[in-house]
């Protein structure tokens, strides 16, 4: 008998984008509420998360010269959470620590500012560039506290359609490599994570990522080419996909990865990034013969994941501070800074977890 399936950790749940406009701050808060009901949070949390999310919303509408709010179902393990994340292109905080003391507000908007949100939220962060642009963070989670992290790694990730579609191709998931081992809540166990972009956009690639995403999930290999060639036979009759698995170990200073077509896939270290690059080719009509690139990590190291939605042109070195902030923040700032073309975006960032 073959290895049970490795339990999965995280991959995208709901996830809606709210452009700024007239009625954002009515739409966040009545979303924000409708995910976190449906989460199980009780009506004082629900209050909360209804401040929470048009605060920021107001935020967005009177400061950001453009942005979004995203709303998005966070898992990890069998834990669950509700992402407020506000993004903007700028103009950014200069003088953040001002921003963040509690009832700050510069023009009149509810008067709660960062500072509340910082308070309400079980979990707050926030990465800023002035001139730029700025990242907020303000996650609930469904049990009322603040689990330990599942796996020891931190992880997070987004994908927003392209224009005018409401089904995006690009997607991604994060499970344990093999069943976990290292300890009984498999804290430092190998992880495997995968990004796939769909080919196109609209509903079709919206499938291919779908199949890709299930067959990952369902399959029994433990190294990256292996599950290629799994999520290869699975996608055959889609349109295909661009697929990146890499198998993560932080703890043992190691990452594996195989990949075919056009995704960006890069180890973040001291300001620098060192790119694993894939093979030509279409996972599900023409899979070559792909190679494993081993690489060694450091401390600190960060793992990026992207589909070719995102320019790869992006530095690390541009982004000061950013790669110490979580996941979410540094996959939204980099979105931001490298997600101009028009194309269905996926991205994903994995470190470990902090303590």
């Amino acid at each position: 008998m073959g290895p049970v399936t490795a339990p999965l950790l995280s991959e995208p749940g709901e996830t809606l984008w709210l452009r700024v406009d007239a009625g954002l701050p009515m739409a966040a808060r009545r979303e924000a509420a409708r995910l976190a009901r449906r989460l199980g949070l009780g009506p004082d949390r629900v209050a909360s998360v209804e401040i929470v999310a048009t605060e920021a919303a107001t935020n967005l509408q009177r400061h950001a010269v453009d942005g979004a709010l995203v709303l998005r179902v966070a898992l990890d393990g069998e834990h669950a959470a509700l992402d407020i994340l506000a993004t903007d292109t700028g103009p950014g905080i200069p003088d953040l620590s001002a921003a963040l003391r509690d009832g700050s507000s510069s023009t009149g908007t509810l008067g709660v500012g960062l500072g509340a949100i910082a308070r309400l939220a079980d979990v707050f962060d926030i990465h800023t560039l002035p001139g730029r642009g700025t990242a907020v963070l303000a996650r609930f989670h469904a049990d009322g506290e603040q689990p330990a992290c599942a796996s020891g790694v931190e992880i997070g990730g987004l994908t927003r359609p392209i224009g005018g579609e409401e089904m995006c191709g690009d997607t991604w998931a994060v499970r344990y490599a093999e069943e976990p081992a290292r300890s009984a809540e498999g804290a430092g166990d190998p992880l495997l994570a995968m990004m796939c972009d769909g080919l196109g956009h609209g509903p079709q690639a919206a499938l291919a990522g779908e199949v890709a995403r299930n067959a990952f999930r369902t399959s029994r290999a433990s190294r990256p080419q292996a599950v290629l060639e799994d999520l290869h036979r699975a996608l055959r009759g889609t349109r295909g996909a661009a697929v990146a698995v890499v198998r993560v170990d932080f703890p043992g200073r190691r990452v594996e990865f195989a990949g075919v077509g056009n995704t960006t896939t890069c180890l973040v270290a001291d300001g620098r990034r060192s790119s694993l690059l894939s093979s030509p080719g279409i996972v599900g009509a023409h899979l070559p013969r792909t190679r494993t690139v081993v690489a060694e990590t450091g401390p600190g190291a960060v793992l990026v994941m992207h589909s070719d939605g995102l320019s790869d042109r992006w530095a690390p070195g541009s982004f000061p501070g950013l790669f110490a902030r979580r996941p979410p923040v540094v996959a939204a700032q980099i979105l931001r800074e490298a997600g101009a073309r028009r194309d269905d975006i996926g991205v994903l960032v994995l470190k470990e977890a902090t303590p």
